[in-house]
C-alpha cells in the first residue's frame, strides 16, 4: 500500500450499536471523531426500528466527515414495534433512501476511496446476508442444521422477523447479493487495496469460538471464503458475533468491531463503545491475535 502516514484523518469502525438499549444509545451520544477528517464505518445492527436507525446514523453523520453503513440483520427485521412495516428488499431500499437523505454511504453507492492516513484504499460496504452454508458439524443440509438448532434452543430471530420478499428464501437473496457484489468488486482498480465492510465475516474462522456453534448458520456464506485474497483486502471489518477482536487469516486482518448488548460489554475490560482504528493500520504487535 502507498504510504500516506502524514495525511490527515483516521478511518474508524464500529458495529452492533443496538441503541434500543438506553445504555447503548448513551454510548452513541458520546462518540466523537479525533479530527474533522475522520471517517466512520458502521457494520450493521444499529437498531430494529427505522426511527432509531435514522437517529443514530444522523448523529454520527453530523460528526464524522463520512459515515459508511452496511446493514445488519436487525435493520432488516420487520419488527412489531416498528411503524415501518416494509419487508425484505423493500425495507432495505427504504433504509438506503434514508441513508442518502442523511449523507451516509451505503452498499448501493459508488465505493469511496479513503485518501487519508494509511490510504489510498477503496472502502466497500457490503450487503450479503447468509445462506446456511456454515452448518453444524455432521450436518449436510439446511434442514438438518435447523433441526439441530431447534433441538438446542439456539435459533436466530431472523427465522421469524427477517423476510426475504420478493425472493423465495434468505439464501436466494444472499446468492443474488453475492453475485452482484462480486461483479462490482472485480471491476475495482487492481492497484488499490480494499477495506471490505460487512455485517458478517467473509470467512467462517471467526465463528470457531462461538459458545453456541450452531449459531454460525446465520453468520455468513462459504461463497465469500476467498474474497480476502481475490480482492486485495487490507482489512475485513465485520460485527454480528459480539466478540470484538482481531484475527489474521492468510495474512489478512479480520476486525470484529461490535459493541453488543450491555450485559456483554459490561464484562469486558476498558470503556465500552470504543471505536476501532482501521487505517492507518495498527502494527501486528498492537493487534496480535
Amino acid at each position: 500500500m502507498t504510504s500516506t502516514a502524514d495525511a490527515p484523518g483516521q478511518l474508524w469502525a464500529i458495529s452492533d450499536l443496538h441503541i434500543g438499549y438506553a445504555e447503548n444509545r448513551a454510548l452513541v451520544e458520546g462518540m466523537r471523531p479525533e479530527s474533522d477528517d475522520d471517517w466512520l464505518l458502521v457494520a450493521g445492527d444499529v437498531a430494529e426500528t427505522v426511527s432509531d436507525i435514522r437517529w443514530a446514523l444522523g448523529v454520527l453523520a453530523d460528526r464524522f466527515r463520512r459515515v459508511v453503513w452496511a446493514p445488519g440483520n436487525h435493520e432488516l427485521w420487520t419488527h412489531p414495534k416498528d411503524a415501518v412495516t416494509l419487508r425484505g428488499a423493500a425495507r432495505y431500499e427504504h433504509l438506503v433512501g434514508m441513508c442518502r437523505e442523511l449523507g451516509v454511504t451505503t452498499p448501493e453507492d459508488p465505493y469511496p476511496v479513503w485518501r487519508g492516513a494509511g490510504g489510498p484504499a477503496v472502502v466497500a460496504p457490503l450487503f450479503l446476508l447468509y445462506d446456511y452454508s456454515f452448518l453444524p458439524a455432521g450436518r449436510t443440509t439446511k434442514a438438518e442444521g435447523l433441526e439441530y438448532a431447534h433441538g438446542t434452543g439456539v435459533v436466530c430471530s431472523d427465522e421469524y422477523l427477517l423476510h426475504p420478499d420478493p425472493y423465495p428464501s434468505r439464501e436466494d437473496w444472499c446468492r443474488a447479493r453475492v453475485a452482484e457484489t462480486e461483479r462490482r468488486l472485480a471491476a475495482l482498480p487492481e492497484d488499490l487495496p480494499t477495506i471490505l465492510v460487512n455485517h458478517y465475516p467473509l470467512d467462517r474462522h471467526p465463528t470457531d469460538i462461538l459458545w453456541y456453534p450452531e449459531f454460525a448458520m446465520w453468520c455468513g456464506t462459504t461463497l465469500t471464503a476467498d474474497w480476502h485474497r481475490r480482492f486485495r483486502v487490507d482489512t475485513m471489518v465485520y460485527g454480528h458475533l459480539h466478540i470484538p477482536r482481531t484475527t489474521w487469516h492468510e495474512g489478512v486482518r479480520f476486525e470484529e468491531v461490535s459493541v453488543g448488548y450491555p450485559r456483554e460489554w459490561r464484562k469486558r475490560p476498558g470503556p465500552p463503545g470504543r471505536l476501532s482504528r482501521i487505517l492507518p493500520s495498527p502494527s501486528r504487535l498492537e493487534v496480535a491475535p
